[in-house]
């Protein structure tokens, strides 16, 4: 049996095969007969490149800065360098343990590498000739292999974006971008009078070529791997609940279907289905998904429907599989659950269970709760307050930095803090942040020794003297250094108080709660049950 689990790359089902098929031959055909005009010299293409070419060399003769200016282009956006920025991600990639993304990578730029210049010496065509040329390049000229080189990079890095960003305003941003650095790689050559029009877009069709086919070729196994993995992992009739955040899904009627495909190839039941309101974020979704005797809650939602879900399934031994659909998703980031929804459904059923801490709160005389990303007091609840949703959907996390940036001289609070029943220690914060993972949006390391299952709490408070001097304690985060100092002193304990001494800003997993003036959090350690990944 097939199974449709995302609409993404790497878990296509049959109709976007099709559609990669199509891809595929279409850029075939058209390198095709571009080279075959190219070789058999057709007039009307000739004739547009020879005019093209003698208008850009017009341009272009005499400016010296200008051709410095392109000269600089050739050099550092030439195919050593756009190689290595593609071999660099696929190091990364190694590194974050996508083994097979690091393959595709390795074997587009093998394979650019080499089938470029194969082309150049089959087709066998001389470059512009000129009286007193722009630039001294050898060779032949098509296809060129800048651009062939280009049109690797963005074809890989749009690939990449698709998998890593959800939809919205920074895919697009991002997916631009990448066509840009193109066409001005192609510009380039032509102003420097080295290529024809017809090099660069043969160029370019060649290296988009390499790229979508290597992808489908190391990468399509991993549907069927998927399937295997997912399926093995089921052991006959077991329940599982759904509950949703319906707001963050955009037809939610496919997302029913893709979990429902994936729990019937995994030998689970025919899933129930919850879904949040404003009022109920989901205590009462998960205690009605407990008494039903489920033994799997998947939540699909923000980080503020995962803390509540989680902390109603603590202590029940039932796990909680995470399709992050929010704009932080610093629960799933921290347990490299991955953050498109095919994958993290695949993960839900196909993932092994790790326990992991919680942190139980209380906030002045509130009700008690519990969190299991962070809370925090001053500029960082702040920057919670001011991010507009809207914003938020167009944006992803950037938001959270247009946000800081209007919070930059948000007021010190005086406040104590105290560790384990310690002495109370003074402090004039900016923010203080009590934390259960290490890692911000972006990868910032904020607590850098912070971890899920340690079962410590880690604190920091972060005081810059001025507005400047965010940039100092930017800089020291970035770094991971650990020295601390009353610019920024990072502790750990069981137990923390935090207290101000005025009612401030607060927020809990990113969700603005209000302000307050005390702050108490205790571990729980290894309370919790998440699927993450094998």
């Amino acid at each position: 049996m097939e199974i449709v689990l995302p609409i993404d790359l790497r878990r296509a089902p049959a109709a976007r095969s099709r559609k990669f098929g199509i891809l595929i031959g279409s850029l075939v055909i058209m390198f095709a007969v571009l080279s075959a005009f190219v070789a058999a010299r057709w007039g009307p293409l000739i004739d547009l490149d020879q005019a093209t070419a003698q208008r850009a060399y017009d341009v272009t003769t005499g400016r010296d800065s200008f051709i410095g200016l392109l000269d600089v282009v050739a050099v550092w956006l030439g195919p050593i360098a756009l190689r290595a920025v593609l071999l660099l991600c696929a190091l990364v990639a190694a590194v974050r343990r996508e083994l097979r993304m690091a393959l595709w990578l390795f074997v587009v730029v093998v394979l650019e590498n080499v089938v470029a210049p194969l082309s150049k010496l089959v087709l066998d065509r001389p470059r512009p000739v000129w009286e007193s040329p722009i630039a001294a390049v050898g060779q032949f000229s098509y296809p060129s292999g800048h651009a062939a080189a280009a049109g690797m990079l963005v074809a890989a890095l749009t690939l990449l974006t698709i998998v890593h960003t959800g939809k919205g305003f920074v895919r697009r941003l991002l997916i631009a971008l990448w066509v840009v650095l193109a066409v001005l790689i192609g510009l380039d050559r032509i102003f420097l009078g080295v290529h024809f029009i017809s090099d660069v877009v043969g160029g370019v069709l060649l290296g988009v070529l390499v790229t979508v086919a290597a992808w489908v070729a190391v990468m399509w196994n991993a549907v069927s791997e998927t399937t295997k993995l997912v399926s093995a992992t089921g052991t006959g009739s077991k329940r599982v609940a759904v509950i949703l955040n319906p707001i963050k899904v955009l037809d939610i009627a496919v997302f029913r279907s893709r979990v429902r495909l994936a729990a019937e190839a995994a030998g689970w039941d025919e899933p129930l289905w919850y879904e949040t309101t404003v009022d109920d974020p989901g205590a009462t979704m998960a205690h009605s998904a407990l008494g039903e005797g489920v033994d799997l809650v998947i939540v699909a939602g923000g980080d503020g429907t995962v803390r509540v879900v989680c902390n109603e399934l603590a202590r029940t031994g039932v796990s909680a599989g995470i399709v992050p659909l929010g704009t932080g998703n610093l629960l799933a980031r921290n347990l490299a659950i991955p953050l498109h929804m095919g994958d993290a459904i695949g993960t839900a059923f196909g993932g092994q269970d790790r326990a992991i801490d919680i942190v139980s709160l209380q906030v002045d005389d509130r009700p008690a709760t519990a969190f299991t990303v962070m809370a925090g007091l001053g500029f960082d609840a702040a920057i919670m307050t001011g991010t507009a949703d809207q914003l938020k959907a167009r944006m992803g996390w950037l938001a959270y930095v247009v946000s800081a940036m209007r919070q930059l001289r948000y007021p010190a609070t005086k406040v104590t803090v105290s560790v384990d029943g310690a002495p109370f220690v003074r402090h004039r914060a900016r923010t203080v942040l009590i934390g259960n993972v290490g890692f911000l949006q972006g990868g910032i390391p904020l607590l850098p020794d912070a971890l899920l299952d340690d079962g410590v709490v880690d604190v920091v408070v972060i005081a810059p003297a001025r507005t400047a001097g965010w940039l100092r304690v930017i800089v020291r985060v970035l770094s991971r250094r650990r020295h601390t100092d009353e610019r920024l002193d990072r502790m750990t304990g069981r137990t923390v108080v935090v207290r101000a001494d005025k009612p401030t800003a607060m927020q809990l997993d990113g969700d603005p709660i209000g302000e307050g003036r005390q702050l108490r959090a205790e571990i729980q350690p290894g309370v919790l049950l998440v699927r993450v990944p094998h």
